[in-house]
């Protein structure tokens, strides 16, 4: 057996053997892991993401989880390749959520343009205001906070992420989640309404 060999052995050994202490609860081994992979993992993470910040919370998150489920989670290889496969897998997770989200704002966007031409179909924007209204009230509390501070204070996701002490991608999954209740609550006043609503109030 080579050198090289018996040296990549013994570092898996190592990492093992820390990776038990910290299933049994040593926060220190969680530390150790942290200082040795956080900046590797949020540098991979950005090159697909091209937000640093984004990619940051990314890796956090994958550390919360790594600790909170480290009496359970089958490593299969090494702790290593593990974060890095976790990893892979929250930023592909992120690129999906991030496309659809983006292809409900062109969609509904472009099928304003026929709304807007279409004198019949015009709403009276009063009527307009209420519902909202209506169905944002209805919206779960947390929903509701992150779509009013992103509407009303015109918050980035980072700000507001800032001001609920929660991460981006929490906000991200918050107005996900209150844009596709309001579409909900919003579908029996027709497609062409709701596309309204997103141009005034989500751009």
């Amino acid at each position: 057996m080579s050198a090289y060999q018996t040296n990549l052995d013994h570092n898996f050994s190592d990492e093992l053997f820390i990776f038990e202490r910290m299933a049994g609860g040593d926060a220190r081994a969680l530390r150790f892991f942290f200082d040795r992979y956080y900046d590797s993992l949020c540098n991979y993470v950005n090159l697909y993401v091209h937000d640093l910040s984004v990619s940051e919370d990314i890796v956090q998150e994958i550390f919360i989880y790594f600790w909170e489920k480290r009496e359970v989670i089958n490593l299969g290889t090494s702790v290593k390749s593990y974060l890095f496969r976790a990893s892979r897998n929250k930023y592909l997770n992120h690129l999906r959520n991030e496309k659809s989200h983006q292809t409900i704002k062109t969609e509904v966007n472009s099928n304003l343009v026929t709304f807007v031409t279409a004198d019949d179909n015009i709403l009276d924007i009063r009527h307009l205001e209420k519902v909202i209204s209506s169905s944002v009230d209805k919206l779960p509390s947390r929903c509701r906070e992150v779509y009013l501070l992103h509407r009303d204070e015109d918050l980035t996701y980072k700000e507001i992420a800032y001001r609920m002490d929660i991460s981006v991608k929490t906000v991200e999954n918050q107005m996900t989640i209150a844009l596709k209740k309001l579409k909900e609550q919003l579908t029996p006043y027709y497609l062409q309404f709701f596309a309204l609503f997103i141009l005034f109030f989500c751009n």
